[in-house]
């Protein structure tokens, strides 16, 4: 589902979450002991959204308050991790969510198709027919989205904690929301006479847009803050007060 769940992030697909896992859960329920840390230092997953952050920065369609705010999401995020949330012992800190939930694969497959793929899709098909306009209207929604990935794949290490997945996901959604605001104001100002491209991509955008809008509301307001927040900060102040 959205960010954090268990390790699963907001778009990752479920073979994805199932390999993240393999240290993690499986030392839990097994062994009791602590998961090894990854031998690699970034993921498929990671390099892939890297990818696309880079040619969307190299692109020019990437505002400096953009690059700032992840910048800044780095930086405080260490900062939690050190001063607020320190992380437990990752034998102590089990999944919020089992990993075999079928409904959660489900959402996070539709997420990652609404929420990157097609609008990736849409700036390439953009960028055939010329039409600046809705390229860098839904470029800073998959900047945001892909660095809000990547991160999330920072946090599921050892050394951060529950909180710390928490934060990544629901910063990030938030900020998001505004971006796509931007994005359907844009696309419902074209007119059909002054607009370059075809009256389908007209449409389409405007749908994609829309949808996005939809899905990341739900997410945040339906999902991350009443149901997702409250069960990751349960579990990390019982562990805490446990261990204490």
């Amino acid at each position: 589902m959205s960010g954090g769940v268990g390790p699963c992030s907001d778009i990752r697909l479920p073979h994805e979450e199932e390999d993240a896992k393999t240290s993690h859960d499986t030392s839990f329920s097994k062994s009791g002991q602590k998961p090894h840390a990854p031998k690699s230092l970034l993921t498929l997953r990671q390099l892939n959204v890297l990818a696309v952050i880079v040619v969307l920065a190299a692109s020019g369609m990437v505002s400096a308050t953009d690059f700032a705010f992840v910048i800044f999401s780095f930086i405080y995020m260490a900062f939690l991790s050190k001063v607020a949330f320190p992380a437990l012992s990752p034998s102590t800190e089990p999944p919020v969510f089992g990993q075999n939930n079928r409904v959660l694969g489900l959402y996070v497959t539709f997420a990652a198709v609404i929420g990157l793929f097609l609008p990736i899709a849409y700036i390439f098909e953009g960028i055939v027919e010329g039409d600046k306009e809705g390229i860098k209207a839904a470029a800073p929604h998959v900047f945001l989205l892909a660095s809000q990935v990547f991160m999330e794949g920072v946090t599921f290490r050892d050394c951060f904690s529950l909180p710390i997945r928490v934060f990544v996901p629901v910063i990030y959604n938030s900020i998001r929301i505004f971006s796509i605001m931007d994005w359907l104001s844009s696309e419902f100002s074209k007119v059909k006479d002054e607009y370059g491209g075809s009256a389908r991509r007209l449409y389409v955008g405007r749908g994609l847009a829309i949808a996005n809008m939809a899905l990341w509301c739900f997410n945040l307001f339906g999902f991350l803050l009443p149901v997702y927040l409250p069960k990751a900060f349960k579990i990390y102040y019982s562990k805490l007060l446990k261990k204490n």
